[in-house]
């Protein structure tokens, strides 16, 4: 079993892909259990990934990485206990810092022989320029993407290739380690090498 975050700001695509990337794993016969953090009363992301036949673990109250971290804890335990699927995803707030939920998983994940896969973080090229350039806003993005094991670009369908390659450059210079690849959850660029991946890569420090 494989435990994989899939974070980024608000808006990046982060529910759209956890689905696609989920139905690719049934594909393969995979089962994938998603852990979903909504700030807001209403879980809707939760509703809607369940509408697609997705095991969701709906953490509120608050970003998962600080306030309820301990409830997020209980429930991958439950997961390692009880149906103990292939991959469980975690999708935390908008606002969460990465590295902070991986810190606080990697006791429970050794405890429970819980492989630590990839932090993917989405970087939405619609709004790089914006994403980047407000202060504040800057620094929780360039703090999310300093922690990605993998970048994905998302959205690239809806960009030029010359903004493209910009907003690549870009997350390369904040994180020149992360891998970093084009996504379209719309067209499908990049889903494959996304699955593969997450299948493969482990992280060990």
């Amino acid at each position: 079993m494989k435990l994989v975050q899939i974070a980024g700001y608000l808006g990046s695509g982060k529910t759209t892909l956890v689905i696609a990337l989920a139905k690719r794993m049934a594909e393969l016969g995979l089962k994938t259990a998603v852990i979903v953090n909504d700030v807001g009363e209403i879980p809707v992301d939760g509703r809607v990934m369940e509408e697609y036949g997705l095991t969701v673990k709906d953490i509120g109250g608050g970003c998962i990485c600080c306030q309820v971290a301990g409830n997020m804890l209980k429930t991958v335990e439950l997961l390692a206990n009880g149906p103990r699927p292939d991959f469980i995803v975690v999708e935390p707030t908008g606002m969460a810092v990465p590295n902070t939920i991986r810190e606080n998983i990697k006791l429970s994940a050794a405890k429970n022989n819980i492989a630590i896969g990839p932090t993917i973080v989405l970087f939405d090229t619609t709004r790089a320029e914006k994403l980047l350039t407000y202060d504040t806003l800057k620094r929780l993005v360039s703090t999310q993407l300093s922690d990605a094991d993998i970048i994905a670009l998302s959205k690239t369908d809806a960009v030029s290739s010359e903004a493209l390659e910009k907003a690549r450059a870009e997350v390369s210079r904040i994180n020149p380690s992360a891998e970093v690849l084009g996504l379209s959850t719309h067209s499908g660029e990049g889903l494959a090498d996304l699955v593969g991946a997450v299948r493969e890569m482990v992280i060990t420090t």
